[in-house]
């Protein structure tokens, strides 16, 4: 196994960790409609879950209103649910396969809610980070048992792993405080 083959392999998985903590951020709301508020939804439909723009259009026609479009009238109920059981505090109108998502105003507890769940989204990704460089390390180590690697080039690829991801942790702090600021802003 080539040094920098696996190197490039845990920043892609890092990079990775990062990305999806940016599309966990991008879905809570700061006060403006996006579709991209619906995305950690799944909905149970033809026994299975799905992520509800699977099984409907979701849009923003105005500033503070979603508009969802389902498109199995069946599925309309379960669509329904999910928003309501997602944790995100919407309630939807219901009209036909139609349904509008009025955004209420936040509230300073709804704005320490959303930092919460910021804060516990940043430390999935950190776990995520972490786990790629376990994985990174266990590989050096096996290396360096097999004989392909000396302990000088353990120690340094080790050290290599271990400044990754702190870089790694720090943009995901940095962008933490960012979207803290963004939610807790008036």
């Amino acid at each position: 196994m080539s040094g920098s083959v696996q190197f490039d392999d845990l920043k892609r998985r890092m990079d990775g960790a990062v990305n999806a903590f940016k599309n966990d951020l991008a879905s809570l709301r700061t006060g403006r409609a996006s579709a991209n508020l619906l995305d950690p939804i799944s909905v149970e439909a033809y026994g299975a879950n799905m992520p509800i723009n699977q099984v409907a259009t979701v849009s923003v026609p105005e500033p503070r209103m979603i508009s969802v479009s389902v498109w199995d009238k069946s599925m309309v109920k379960a669509v329904e649910k999910a928003i309501m059981e997602s944790n995100l505090g919407f309630n939807p109108i219901t009209e036909g396969t139609s349904m509008r998502i009025p955004l209420p105003e936040l509230n300073e507890e709804r704005r320490k809610e959303l930092a919460k769940i910021a804060h516990q989204y940043a430390e999935q990704a950190r776990i995520a980070a972490r786990n790629v460089r376990r994985d990174g390390m266990d590989g050096f180590k096996k290396s360096e048992k097999d004989g392909d690697i000396g302990q000088d080039e353990l120690h340094s690829s080790s050290d290599r792993v271990q400044k990754m991801t702190d870089e790694t942790i720090a943009e995901i702090d940095s962008m933490l405080s960012e979207k803290e600021a963004e939610i807790m802003q008036v």
